[in-house]
């Protein structure tokens, strides 16, 4: 498992049929990933969900692995 890296920015294309995602890290390391319409809908949904919930207590850390 590596290590948790800060995010410094997101950018995002479209790829052909896909969403092209640049996540970018403060460390200056870049992951370029390619993701369907479907699974940025479910991404967009998971953000929205963690967003509108409020913090748990002593959470200021990064959440542990799936």
């Amino acid at each position: 498992m590596s290590v948790t890296q800060k995010l410094a920015r997101i950018l995002a294309t479209r790829s052909g049929r896909n969403i092209e995602l640049a996540l970018a890290t403060e460390g200056g390391q870049t992951l370029r990933v390619v993701a369907t319409p479907d699974q940025i809908d479910m991404l967009i949904d998971e953000l929205e969900d963690i967003l509108n919930s409020p913090p748990e207590p002593g959470s200021d850390g990064p959440p542990e692995a799936a």
